[in-house]
């Protein structure tokens, strides 16, 4: 059985976004593109591949959907890199609490605002699985450059390294 109240990726489609919704609203849909990472505990810097969906169902909430791929010189697929899911709450003002989880078992509360095509994320909390890798902290920045074009940016402070630039990416909005 289909669900009776499916997401949706338009701000146009039904159900109509919830107001609060209104400094998000150009994110809504699906996003690919390329982008470069480094990271000090790692042996190279890479190239990688990355989709990301933003849709709602009329609540005052965004659901979140990221996935990436390490590419090889030639641009070609390599391996799954990272892959993440979770919920933004928007409240008044523009103020947003994210809840984003991994399969590699980091769980991140974030907080921050959104106001002129920007998101602006920053760790409240990381709780961990016993055996994941050790992350203190994140920041992740979320701009619209244009209409169709979003660009990304993630710093990280994991395995003892402080906040840093690990991320960033530039997509395109499918459509």
């Amino acid at each position: 059985m289909e669900p009776p109240y499916p997401d949706t990726h338009g701000p146009d489609e039904q159900p109509a976004p919830h107001a609060l919704l209104a400094p998000v609203l150009g994110l809504l849909g699906t996003w690919h593109g390329r982008g470069e990472g480094e990271y000090p505990t790692l042996a190279d810097d890479f190239t990688y591949a990355q989709h990301v969906t933003f849709s709602h169902d009329g609540r005052p909430f965004l659901r979140y959907e990221a996935r990436a791929w390490l590419l090889d010189g030639d641009g070609a697929p390599l391996r799954p890199a990272a892959r993440e899911s979770g919920w933004w709450r928007l409240q008044p003002d523009g103020r947003v609490e994210a809840l984003i989880t991994q399969p590699t078992g980091i769980a991140e509360i974030a907080v921050g605002h959104a106001a002129d095509g920007t998101v602006d994320l920053a760790t409240h909390d990381v709780a961990l699985t016993p055996t994941a890798k050790d992350v203190t902290a994140t920041r992740r920045r979320y701009t619209l450059t244009d209409a169709d074009t979003l660009t990304f940016v993630h710093d990280l402070a994991a395995v003892g390294q402080p906040l840093q630039h690990h991320l960033s990416a530039t997509l395109r909005r499918e459509r």
